[in-house]
């Protein structure tokens, strides 16, 4: 296998910290990512990685070949399109991932500007509510809202999203309007589902000065963004969202804000990537589109 290459795979396999993930990342079998790692480690004399039989790890002679690594593929990037004539419109594929929350009239209009600006760069968006893999799923970029866990992955901060506690009028009308989160307990509600662990999420109060949760216990439980915030607007009972997912609603009157004066504190909202030095020019593209646009569509909704 060409230097190159190896190098290319020898990334993945750091990134994914799996021999069988960086070849599924990379398209090629499994055999050719380990003699490509032998043959690496055969010229360099060093051994690479870790190997157990849960994961791969660097080694301390990986990690320092991984940094000067992966400067040479931004500088190989980098080089390969300093010939591009002046003003000429990017190219080369493109997949993004975002929640299913976010998968709105006002975003898809803004994406579809970015879309027409960049006629070249071929797109495919995934719109999903679970933990997306970005290197085993060869995705360039996703938009999430919430804490991040701790990752490999590089984190821009995009905006803080406010959240909203919100029931439908039907609702309120047959069951009252809570006027504290105390209150909360004699009322049904709409609970999201968490994708990734199965559990249901509480929500978030912020009560004299300090962070309250509440854990409804009647009502129901949804694992899809839209379906959660239907359920609402159709009374199941209370839920709570980022403004920004429901403002449409908020504004014709099918949902009614509850609890404004407990609103809790507002959650980020971060564009992740995989690598800081191998960015290729239209992710780049994409995520100062991102950074610039997103704070204009959801002023309203964001601190």
């Amino acid at each position: 296998m060409e230097l190159l290459q190896s190098m290319q795979v020898f990334a993945r396999v750091a990134e994914t910290g799996s021999f069988t993930r960086a070849a599924d990342a990379s398209q090629i079998g499994r055999p050719q990512v380990t003699r490509a790692i032998q043959e690496l480690e055969a010229s360099l004399g060093v051994r690479l990685f870790q190997r157990t039989t849960r994961r791969v790890r660097l080694t301390t002679e990986g990690e320092q070949f991984y940094e000067r690594v992966m400067g040479i593929l931004g500088s190989i990037a980098e080089t390969t399109s300093m010939f591009a004539p002046s003003g000429a419109s990017l190219r080369g594929k493109l997949r993004i991932d975002i929640p299913t929350a976010f998968s709105q009239p006002a975003f898809i209009a803004s994406l579809r500007a970015f879309a027409v600006a960049h006629p070249d760069i071929e797109m495919t968006l995934g719109v999903t509510d679970r933990a997306v893999d970005l290197v085993a799923e060869g995705v360039d970029c996703v938009l999430r809202i919430g804490e991040l866990p701790d990752s490999s992955l590089v984190a821009r901060r995009v905006a803080m999203a406010t959240m909203i506690t919100c029931a439908a009028p039907d609702y309120l009308q047959t069951y009252g309007e809570p006027h504290t989160p105390d209150q909360l307990a004699h009322h049904r509600g709409v609970n999201f589902l968490s994708g990734q662990n199965r559990r249901q999420l509480p929500w978030q109060f912020l009560q004299d000065g300090s962070d309250t949760s509440h854990m409804s216990r009647h009502g129901i439980l949804v694992n899809e963004s839209s379906a959660y915030v239907q359920c609402g607007v159709a009374g199941f009972g209370i839920l709570q969202a980022p403004g920004l997912t429901l403002d449409r609603y908020l504004a014709d009157g099918s949902l009614v804000e509850v609890l404004k004066r407990y609103r809790p504190r507002p959650r980020p909202v971060s564009v992740l990537y995989p690598s800081r030095s191998q960015l290729a020019p239209q992710v780049q593209a994409f995520v100062d589109w991102l950074m610039q646009s997103f704070p204009a569509l959801y002023d309203r909704w964001l601190e």
